[in-house]
């Protein structure tokens, strides 16, 4: 993410020792909602990627980003939003500029009600700019950002169901994408481009599927490569296997399912995309050394155990 954030050690981290600079890191973290700790925009050193929906305020100043191609400046008083698997990268800002960064979970943004024109233009590459902008909107980001710093769970929540109607809210009442407005950068080559937008399809693909009955195969033609190339690939760039990614997504969901929701637990696993409990249950004791509804419990100390 662009900034640090609040977030436990996950042994999904790619490391790259031999990637070239100018590819984009991916970067597996933490999926709750969570906020960056440096209010300062800093330059980044290159592009990156990440899972989670990611919104910008802008308090003071103006940071301009190069997003998939395009150069986009985000001005004072503005809120952004966009999807962190499309390549990003802050490239300047003027000086002393500060934001709010939060980051919100990809598969609660996918349960959102009726917003697939939003959603779409989200996952399609959008920057999303709110048109609407409340004189309150700089006070309630700062104090969104502290909660979310805070660890306190029960505030955690609070804010959680805040931020789910404030983005909400910009669906309603109004958006435009800023690479409309932003300029075209030239590639720093063929090949580089290439190998970015195949990446970038099969993590749509499996953003968008793995509630799904899909496979590695299914992943591999939505890009147009052969499988065992489109597997060797992803795997070079990511950090992990495409059957991985896909059930990395399907417990995605499920962590957010048993946080906001009181549905039972063999619900959730199929809700997620899960073939069987049993399946679910490894997966899920696998990745967060603990059982779903000691999850829960944990996360949500009033919610019934299910």
């Amino acid at each position: 993410m662009g900034q640090q954030a609040v977030h436990i050690q996950d042994e999904s981290v790619p490391v790259h020792p031999d990637h070239d600079p100018r590819h984009p890191l991916v970067i597996f973290g933490d999926h709750r909602f969570c906020a960056g700790t440096q209010l300062e925009v800093q330059r980044m050193a290159g592009p990156h990627m990440h899972s989670q929906i990611e919104l910008n305020f802008v308090l003071n100043g103006h940071m301009t980003y190069w997003f998939d191609g395009r150069e986009l400046t985000v001005d004072e008083n503005r809120l952004c939003l966009f999807w962190g698997m499309i390549p990003h990268q802050v490239i300047d800002r003027a000086e002393g500029t500060r934001f709010v960064c939060l980051y919100v979970p990809m598969s609660v943004f996918l349960g959102f009600p009726n917003l697939s024109r939003f959603r779409d233009a989200v996952f399609r590459g959008a920057v999303i700019e709110a048109l609407d902008i409340r004189p309150w909107d700089r006070d309630v980001f700062l104090r969104w950002r502290d909660e979310l710093l805070s660890g306190d769970a029960e505030v955690m929540e609070i804010v959680r169901s805040e931020l789910t109607a404030r983005v909400m809210r910009i669906e309603r009442e109004g958006w435009r994408d800023l690479r409309e407005q932003g300029a075209a950068i030239l590639s720093s080559g063929q090949r580089d481009a290439d190998w970015v937008v195949h990446v970038e399809n099969m993590l749509r693909f499996i953003g968008e599927g793995a509630l799904g009955d899909i496979s590695a195969e299914d992943v591999g033609r939505a890009a147009g490569l052969h499988p065992n190339y489109a597997m060797t690939l992803f795997r070079k760039a990511v950090g992990m296997t495409i059957n991985q990614a896909i059930i990395r997504h399907r417990l995605d969901t499920a962590q957010s399912l048993l946080i906001a929701t009181d549905l039972p637990i063999t619900e959730v696993a199929y809700e997620s995309g899960f073939g069987s409990l049993s399946t679910f249950y490894d997966a899920f004791q696998k990745r967060f050394r603990e059982k779903p509804v000691q999850f829960r419990r944990r996360m949500r100390p009033v919610a019934s155990a299910a």
